[in-house]
This record gives structure tokens, C-alpha cells and sequence, in this order.
């Protein structure tokens, strides 16, 4: 009998194809596109099912910490998250996969998966994964395949070659295609698509990495022995994981001679664009979807999402109109991949909207800002109960803060005041300052800021429970 799996979920990637609703401050992996779950609660809930799998872990940056934490927290999914420095690439999560795994147990397997994918069908994916536990468990490497449902371009591919047992076959090849004819002789040919999903013996991959990628597996290791415990998060040492060279597993899975796959049914997406997001959603009148305010008229298999506005589309079809509080994307869905060009081309002209949203995640809540102009910007901030805010000051900026829902404790100069609804208080310039929730519900209040200068790097942290000082 074989240990059970020990899931490992890697948050990784900002999800440019999906912009403007995914970016680097909010990724698609943490957005609800299929109903209220994420798809990385929509994972952390499969790689939960205790008759297969082990205690989870996610590997996550800093950014993202407490965004794992909160929605693994609404789902009532308990895990060990691991907070990278910097992100270092697949190989690099993977040796720290193999690490922890080994530490829990020397006959550990492993399986790491991305937070960002899509399954349709959750019982097949894991029994697929107990099928290639069994596999995995005679010192093998296994990697789950996806029958094509097309000649795709930008996925890699899997030659299947001779097999191994019921369902499982050796990796004779990982290959890429270079245009739709040679994705479709793939097709025809019986190769899969490369999930980039993996369950193997940890001991086994730990050799493959230490003889392919041995500096991976080093600094990688040194990291995990030298870090520590933060906020309840597992931290890598910083200096040991900056060395990690930046390489990605398929380097060591297009080497090793233990790499097998078995391919999997269970209906698998990495939702990489827009035409995606379509095809998996529940389709209306005239196979047209749309998300929040947004009317179509005489159109078909069209793809609408709105954040707030009203959005309307007169006799067109097959195209994808997307806004947010802050951008809107309109792109024939034939065209969609052409999305990270756009971003590309945004990022180069210093467009901020290209990485990052109006509305903010931080530790203790988020904050949205609503109106900015050269000397005023307003916010509407909630704070999560029990959330703090730094203890801190500004040299540019007073601020009135007006409670619209719950209850403010708030610590100004050396007093301390209870806020209700309804009510305001007044921080003058250099004052300083701090808000918490001592309540049961959000707190959610407006802020007004009156100044000179209005930028976040104007804000003195003098003390702060989430060590951001």
C-alpha cells in the first residue's frame, strides 16, 4: 500500500491572457470566472479528499500570502503555505515540493498542480490521480496528459510511447508545435497535451533534480532548511532561494528516463484566454454568456463580463467585451490570444492599468479608490474583523476618514476612539495614525485625502502586525 499523495498547489503566473480582470496584483487563479470558487479554491477543494490525498501545500509569493489564506479560509480547507521571496520557476517549487514531502515522510509522493486550471469532471480527476499514485510509487515520475480537443499552438505536447501498465505509458518525447499543421498531425497522432500537472516518488524526483539541475535542488534545499515561521506561513530563507537558478521542470522532465504519463478525461482547462472562459461557461440565448450588467441584440456566441457598467452589443458576433472598473477589452474570440500582446504593449508605454487594479488587497482588507485628481483621491476601505492597519504617518496628507458600516477603533497621536456609522474623524497631516476592527462584521469607511502629494510611498510605517516596516 502506498503513502498517500501529498498535494502541493503552485500560485504562480499573473494571468495576462485573461486581462483586464486578471493582473499581477490580482491573478486569474484567485478570481470567481465559473461561479463563487476560485479556480485555486476550486483545486484546494479537490486536492482535499482525504482517501487519496495528504494535508495541503501551497507555494505562494509574498503578495498572495494572505489572498491564500482568506479564500482557502472560506472554503474551510486547511494548508501549509509556503511563501517564496521571489518567484524562481517551476523547478524551483518543485524542489521545495520534494523537501517538505520528504520531510513528512522518506517514502513521500508528491503531487504539485497549478492553482489556475480548470476540471470539469472532479471524481475522474482523482482517480486518475490514485492511478498514477500507483505508478509514482515504483520510483516513477508521472505526468497527467489531456487527450487534445484541438490542434492548440500553445501548449506543449507528450509522445506517448510504449506501455508501462493499464493506462500509463513512458514519455518517449515533450515537444512543442510550431503552427497548426503540426499541431494537428500531433492530434492525429495520439500525442497529449503537457498539463504540466505531476505525482512522483519524492526520493526519485530529489535524484533527477540533483543530477540534471543540481543547483535547483541545492539552494532550493538550503532554503527550506534555513527558513522559518512568519504569521503562521513557512518562510524560505531569502539568500539561500535567490540562488536558485530560474529553469522550469520540463528541463528535467525532457532528461530523466522516469518521466510516464497517463492521460486524463476528466476535462481539463488552463483557462489561458478569453475564448476559454466561453467555451466553459454556461451558455444563454443564442449561446451568448454574459456576467453581471450587459444585453446582447442580434448577436451570437458572444462573451460578456462587467464589473459595474452596463454593457450592450448590437449585431455582433463571436467577440468577447470585457470591463472593470477601470478598462475595457473588446476582441474578436478568434483573436484572444493576441490579449498578451496588448498587455505587452501597455506594460512598454507605462500604463498602470496593465498590472495593476483599482481595488487593492492588503493583509487586513483592500481598499478601491474612487475618485483622484492632482491634490484630493477618495477610497472606500474595508477592513476585515480583527484587521489592523499600520501603525503610521504622512508628510504630504490629512485624511477624514467617515465609518459607512461597522465600527472603527482608531489611534490618533495619543488618543484612542471608537468610530461608529455614520460618524468621522479628522487625521491632520503628520499625525500618527492607525485603524483596526475590533467588531464582528467589515468595517467598511470612506476616506478622503487632501494634499500635495498622494502617493502610497508616502505612507511612515511605524509599526505594523504584518511586518511590512
Amino acid at each position: 500500500m502506498h503513502p498517500k499523495i501529498i498535494p502541493v498547489v503552485m500560485c504562480e503566473g499573473a494571468g495576462i491572457g485573461l486581462w483586464p480582470v486578471s493582473r499581477d496584483s490580482m491573478p486569474k487563479q484567485f478570481i470567481p470566472l465559473f461561479g463563487r470558487d476560485s479556480a485555486f479554491q476550486r483545486t484546494a477543494k479537490l486536492l482535499s479528499d482525504a482517501t487519496v490525498f495528504d494535508r495541503l501545500i501551497v507555494i505562494a509569493s509574498a503578495e498572495h500570502r494572505f489572498t491564500v489564506a482568506d479564500q482557502l479560509q472560506v472554503i474551510g480547507v486547511k494548508a501549509e503555505i509556503v511563501v517564496e521571496p521571489v518567484c524562481r520557476g517551476s523547478a524551483a517549487a518543485v524542489a521545495i515540493a520534494v523537501e517538505l514531502g520528504l520531510a513528512r515522510d522518506g517514502a513521500a509522493l508528491v503531487g504539485v498542480f497549478a492553482a489556475d486550471h480548470v476540471v470539469q469532471d472532479g471524481r475522474l480527476f482523482v482517480e486518475t490521480c490514485a492511478r498514477a499514485a500507483v505508478v509514482a510509487a515504483q520510483d516513477g515520475i508521472v505526468t497527467i496528459g489531456i487527450p487534445p480537443a484541438y490542434p492548440a499552438t500553445r501548449y506543449g505536447y507528450i509522445r506517448p510511447g510504449s506501455e508501462i501498465t493499464d493506462g500509463a505509458h513512458r514519455v518517449e518525447a515533450f515537444v512543442e508545435a510550431s503552427d497548426a499543421v503540426q499541431a494537428a498531425r500531433y492530434l492525429t497522432d495520439g500525442y497529449l497535451w503537457n498539463s504540466g500537472n505531476l505525482i512522483f516518488n519524492a526520493a526519485t524526483m530529489r535524484a533527477e533534480l540533483e543530477t540534471f539541475e543540481a543547483d535547483v535542488m541545492a539552494s532550493a534545499g538550503e532554503a527550506v532548511a534555513k527558513g522559518g515561521r512568519d504569521l503562521g506561513f513557512l518562510t524560505l530563507e531569502p539568500l539561500a532561494f535567490a540562488e536558485v537558478p530560474k529553469v522550469s521542470i520540463t528541463a528535467i522532465m525532457e532528461r530523466t528516463q522516469k518521466a510516464s504519463v497517463i492521460a486524463g478525461q476528466f476535462g481539463w482547462s488552463d483557462v489561458g484566454c478569453w475564448s476559454a472562459v466561453w467555451e466553459l461557461s454556461e451558455k444563454g440565448a443564442n449561446g451568448n454568456v454574459v456576467e453581471g450588467r450587459g444585453y446582447v441584440f442580434d448577436g451570437a456566441n458572444n462573451l460578456l463580463r462587467s464589473e459595474d457598467a452596463l454593457l450592450a452589443v448590437v449585431g455582433v458576433d463571436d467577440i468577447a467585451v470585457i470591463a472593470t472598473r477601470d478598462s475595457i477589452l473588446v476582441v474578436p474570440k478568434a483573436m484572444a490570444g493576441k490579449v498578451t500582446d496588448v498587455v505587452a504593449l501597455l506594460t512598454a508605454n507605462g500604463e498602470p492599468e496593465a498590472g495593476s487594479h483599482r481595488e487593492i488587497h492588503r493583509p487586513w482588507g483592500k481598499y478601491l479608490s474612487i475618485d483622484l485628481d492632482t491634490r484630493h483621491q477618495v477610497k472606500r476601505i474595508t477592513v476585515k474583523p480583527g484587521g489592523v492597519l499600520s501603525l503610521q504617518k504622512h508628510y504630504h496628507r490629512a485624511e477624514h476618514w467617515v465609518v459607512v458600516r461597522g465600527t472603527a477603533e482608531v489611534t490618533r497621536d495619543d488618543e484612542t476612539i471608537i468610530v461608529h456609522e455614520n460618524e468621522s474623524i479628522y487625521l491632520p497631516i503628520g499625525c500618527v495614525h492607525r485603524m483596526a476592527n475590533p467588531g464582528k462584521i467589515p468595517l467598511d469607511i470612506i476616506e478622503v485625502q487632501v494634499g500635495s502629494y498622494l502617493g502610497e510611498d508616502d505612507i511612515i510605517r511605524i509599526e505594523d502586525i504584518y511586518k511590512r516596516c
